[in-house]
């Protein structure tokens, strides 16, 4: 059974003649512990999509549903439960809280759920550990590396035990060697710690890390291709390149 589905995804910004139809009648199937990338050339509507599958936006038509629920017919504060518990976020620009240190930012999902301080704490050292930042977990963000901030953020993400992991562009404030360590932290959130990873990404470079890529123009998704043996990141830029061209 589908962990994460889109069903005639649609979303529709402005209306009458300044209408702009960013996402039309999407429909997208995710498996339990699959890493699918979504990537296209810039404005196709991948971000969007992303939002509305993590109930950031609501669709103008359509549905998503996450492990059975239908998003659509929860309340705001149902909806954002059912976030903070099912899925996790991971941004282009980390998002961490200045103020905070490492460790009270990872700390801060459990928090807002209703952990006690303690259970909050607890689990979210675990996680540092798990992502091999045990040694800064008192620091604050400004004080690492983006790569650094950016596992940060991963196990701020994972600290809730999510079902779905949710990334934009998690790699495109991060230069090649980071981008790359970013990546293999990923793979191993879908291959030893069970989670689902749907990835927006330019990069073909790093959409070769996932087992699906999904890629969409104007809107719509135009394929569906699942990775192998034989196809590698050269031929996802060929096929981003071909898709650039006929805009």
């Amino acid at each position: 059974m589908a962990i994460l589905k889109a069903e005639n995804l649609t979303k529709v910004y402005g209306h009458g003649s300044a209408a702009v139809k960013a996402l039309d009648h999407v429909n997208l199937s995710v498996e339990p512990q699959e890493f699918v990338a979504i990537m296209g050339p810039s404005g196709s509507g991948q971000s969007t999509l992303l939002h509305l599958l993590g109930g950031l936006d609501a669709p103008t038509e359509g549905r998503v549903l996450l492990d059975g629920v239908d998003l659509s017919k929860l309340n705001d504060k149902a909806l954002t439960v059912l976030r903070r518990n099912k899925i996790g976020f991971v941004f282009q620009f980390f998002n961490l809280i200045p103020v905070l240190t490492v460790l009270e930012n990872v700390a801060l999902p459990l928090v807002l759920n209703g952990s006690s301080q303690g259970d909050a704490i607890e689990r979210a050292r675990a996680w540092l550990k798990r992502v091999e930042l045990a040694d800064h977990m008192h620091r604050r963000p400004a004080e690492l590396s983006g790569g650094e901030q950016q596992r940060v953020a991963l196990a701020r993400a994972l600290v809730t035990e999510p079902a779905v992991v949710l990334a934009d562009e998690p790699t495109g404030n991060l230069d090649s060697r980071r981008a790359d360590e970013m990546m293999g932290w990923l793979r191993r959130s879908v291959d030893e710690w069970g989670r689902t990873v749907v990835m927006v990404t330019h990069d073909p470079r790093m959409a070769a890390y996932a087992d699906r890529i999904i890629f969409m123009k104007d809107g719509t998704i135009v394929d569906d291709m699942k990775l192998g043996v034989g196809r590698s990141a050269a031929d996802l830029l060929e096929k981003m390149e071909a898709l650039v061209a006929e805009r």
